[in-house]
């Protein structure tokens, strides 16, 4: 079966085609820069379960997050990390020696540090007693990382468990051609002149060209961008659109900052430079200055641009996660209750960025609840037209039915309840500690607003996602 993307560029029908089935409410600047209305307490059952441990959230925060090439430019991801972790324990006062266990998320590892929650424990001042592991999973690095945590504690393993993710993008690890490499592996094995100088006479110029990271697919060696710009056609989501949502999206975290509703953030003293106390990717522009860029990825006709998507980060977060008993017992009152969650994956050519749409509907039917029940959606924000063809699909009774095995959508998220203080295209995106920042957001409009039940979502690379409900802990 000729899949949805590729049919749409073989045939420009078919995008017409998709607008019909899959339309949506429009997109305009002033439905979405209205500010959203506090949500009313509702009396609403908890979704705690018989003889399963509460798990909570005591606190979680993270360093600011900045372009890449900026202030941390200089450091290592250890240092990002370690910096996460020394304010958790600043602004929790937990014991170091409660922790029973530490994991951090990352994508792009320095080799130096492969283990880099192991080695930010150690620099944080952490026992070299409590033991910590690195886990990957794209831009779902460090759910993964909380997620694992969750385990640990509901199984009895730990009480106390700490959480992160970290991403330096500024200084990525740059290799040596597979040939320049195995000629120096096998000249350090040589053991005579001869053997060196064998080897030195097949050297060709050509080895010395380095192999540059790349944000794509292993599986189809297409780029992340080629794959939103796909995307964004095949579900009729137009230029426009997408401009404005990331408009959209920078408004909101202007004023959020502003306000100082991004409270998760703790200053971080760079070493040798001034202290970072807040983001410096949020720059709100305008329709017709984002109108002049052009296409990044598939030129000169894509609809997806630098304004449009989310840049390279670097950052790092950290969460303090217990038993809702050991945290009583400590004398914290906990943020929230992380509930059900769900990991889902679909084909990394075709629905490389649709997770949320796979995984929102399981988790809401594993809680119990529906899309009506939710007070805070937080999903990440890798691009506009991501986003937009994620609420094309879930608020499409053709798309479930053919592609979800459902009988009808689950529905959209209402723009009034949605990243209300701005997501990934303007915080930022440390691909594995943006999980961290989406349920601390969530849990602080929880509590901001009243609200009981909030929803975090992601896509991320090889086609999977997540999803996950967060319970406000009761005031």
């Amino acid at each position: 079966m000729t899949t949805i993307l590729t049919s749409t560029f073989k045939n420009l029908s078919t995008t017409s085609k998709w607008a019909v089935r899959l339309s949506v409410r429009p997109l305009s600047c002033s439905s979405q820069l209205r500010s959203a209305a506090a949500v009313q307490t509702k009396s609403k059952k908890t979704l705690a379960k018989p003889n399963v441990k509460n798990i909570v959230v005591v606190e979680g925060v993270r360093i600011p997050f900045l372009l890449s090439g900026t202030s941390y430019k200089d450091l290592m991801p250890h240092d990002l990390a370690r910096a996460a972790l020394l304010g958790l324990l600043h602004r929790t006062n937990v014991p170091k020696d409660v922790v029973d266990y530490i994991i951090f998320g990352t994508v792009i590892q320095e080799v130096k540090t492969s283990n880099v929650a192991r080695e930010a424990a150690l620099g944080a001042g952490f026992s070299d007693k409590t033991p910590a592991h690195t886990v990957t999973m794209a831009c779902i690095s460090s759910n993964q990382a909380m997620t694992t945590a969750v385990g640990l504690i509901a199984s009895g393993q730990c009480d106390v468990v700490v959480a992160g993710g970290v991403e330096l993008m500024s200084d990525v690890p740059i290799r040596h051609s597979r040939n320049m490499r195995k000629m120096m592996l096998d000249l350090n094995k040589a053991k005579t002149l001869g053997q060196r100088l064998s080897l030195l006479s097949k050297f060709r110029l050509s080895f010395l060209s380095p192999e540059l990271p790349a944000v794509a697919e292993f599986s189809t060696n297409e780029t992340m961008g080629h794959s939103a710009d796909r995307l964004a056609a095949a579900f009729a989501v137009s230029r426009m659109e997408q401009d404005e949502y990331a408009l959209r999206s920078h408004s909101l975290a202007k004023k959020a900052q502003d306000e100082g509703h991004l409270s998760d953030i703790v200053p971080f003293k760079v070493p040798g430079k001034d202290t970072v106390t807040k983001d410096n990717g949020i720059r709100p522009s305008s329709l017709e200055q984002m109108s002049k860029l052009k296409p990044a990825f598939i030129k000169p006709y894509g609809t997806v641009t630098a304004a449009n998507s989310s840049f390279l980060t670097d950052g790092a977060s950290a969460m303090l996660i217990m038993s809702e008993e050991k945290a009583l017992a400590m004398g914290y009152k906990p943020k929230a209750y992380l509930r059900d969650f769900i990991y889902v994956s679909q084909d990394p050519k075709d629905q490389l960025l649709l997770g949320p749409t796979y995984a929102t509907p399981k988790v809401l039917e594993k809680a119990g609840l529906t899309m009506s029940d939710i007070d805070a959606f937080e999903f990440h924000e890798a691009f506009s037209g991501q986003i937009l063809a994620n609420f094309k699909a879930m608020d499409s009774d053709w798309f479930a039915q053919n592609y979800m095995g459902r009988k009808t959508r689950v529905g959209s998220p209402p723009l009034e309840k949605f990243n209300i203080w701005g997501g990934s295209l303007s915080l930022g995106h440390p691909f594995g500690a943006t999980g961290c920042r989406l349920v601390m957001a969530a849990a602080n409009r929880l509590r901001k607003d009243g609200g009981q039940y909030a929803l975090v979502a992601a896509c991320a690379a090889g086609g999977q996602g997540h999803a996950m409900i967060v319970e406000a802990y009761p005031k």
